[in-house]
């Protein structure tokens, strides 16, 4: 049996994603089975062995018609017997059609269930603490009726030689070996996905009051004025705590660092997923408009919780759609205090670092 999965997007999505290929292989080993993904996404799927073959979504098949045809053209000679389209958006909408693979299955949607010969219910509301975003994926699973039991924890894997590449990394940069190590993620993949800087500088503060622990900030070199801005803005005593220049090469490299760590604190993205994926706490903090029951994955109010401004201000999304609230999002940043969860984190802390 030869298998496609069809995730383009970020990090966050391929890799709650993979779960999809992870329980097909366990269903069907003997299975090929392969992952398309946009070409940015691929360290996350390194060392995983229920991928036989990556394919790359890369811009050239987004600005050239020409060359989004010449792809589809390539998966319908694959002659897939099975696909599934877990992004189910225009760009895999026109591969699923040229793929000609013989059973298709992707959400139920308005003006599109043409597509596939299996379209699975698009639920609104999760029934588990798994979270939407992993609920649906597997939702993805149900028609073909798997005799396993199915995994909903997306894995990374992390080689010995990256290991000890971080354990060097730490040890460069004088980190307490007596100490736990908590990373921040500092920063959200835009600016309507970021807590206000000011406020962050609280957050590592109450971290740094609660916990006697090594703290590393997560952030891009291109985005060091706003960790400086962070970092300037925490207590002197806090500072002491930071190793502020302690980053990773690059994303492979980010991974291994966090799998050194103990938990992660901070916004919504990428660094959370994948410290999920490598099984350590977490605490979210979302952006006012995306909606919390989608990517508040394993809630259980120990190990991974979240806070969202709608948990303590509900009055101010009455009557307001996600459109309106994109708009909005900055001006209700401002009205989600720190203040609000202080005793959060500090519950956090307590049960998974002191």
């Amino acid at each position: 049996m030869k298998i496609l999965v069809i995730q383009q997007k970020m990090i966050g999505d391929v890799l709650v994603s993979s779960i999809i290929c992870n329980n097909l292989h366990t269903a069907y080993p003997d299975a090929q089975i392969d992952y398309l993904v946009y070409a940015s996404t691929t360290p996350v799927l390194e060392g995983n062995s229920s991928i036989d073959n990556i394919i790359l979504f890369e811009e050239k098949h987004r600005n050239s018609k020409k060359e989004l045809l010449k792809l589809g053209l390539q998966i319908r000679s694959e002659k897939y017997d099975l696909l599934i389209d877990a992004y189910s958006k225009l760009e895999s909408w026109i591969l699923v059609f040229l793929s000609n693979a013989k059973r298709k299955i992707s959400y139920k949607k308005p003006g599109r269930n043409f597509l596939y010969t299996d379209n699975v219910p698009f639920e609104p509301f999760p029934k588990t603490n798994l979270g939407l975003a992993i609920e649906r994926r597997l939702s993805l699973l149900e028609p073909l009726h798997l005799k396993i039991k199915t995994d909903p924890i997306p894995k990374l894997f992390v080689s010995e030689k990256e290991n000890q590449q971080a354990l060097s990394l730490l040890e460069k940069h004088n980190v307490r070996k007596d100490k736990k190590t908590i990373m921040i993620s500092l920063l959200g993949s835009e600016k309507l996905k970021t807590y206000p800087l000011e406020f962050m500088s609280k957050v590592v503060d109450y971290v740094a009051d609660n916990a006697d622990v090594n703290i590393l900030f997560n952030y891009f070199p291109k985005q060091i004025e706003d960790a400086k801005t962070v970092y300037n803005g925490c207590k002197a005593s806090t500072q002491e705590k930071i190793y502020f220049d302690l980053l990773g090469g690059d994303l492979r490299s980010f991974i291994a660092l966090m799998n050194q760590c103990d938990a992660i604190i901070g916004n919504d993205g990428g660094a959370i997923n994948m410290a999920k994926a490598l099984e350590k706490p977490s605490f979210i903090i979302f952006s006012p408009w995306i909606e919390k029951k989608i990517w508040a994955t394993f809630e259980d109010e120990i190990h991974h919780l979240s806070v969202h401004l709608k948990d303590y201000r509900a009055d101010l999304f009455e009557q307001k759609s996600e459109k309106m609230l994109k708009k909005e999002a900055l001006s209700l940043y401002e009205e989600f205090k720190p203040e609000f969860f202080k005793d959060k984190i500090e519950s956090f802390l307590e049960k998974n670092i002191r």
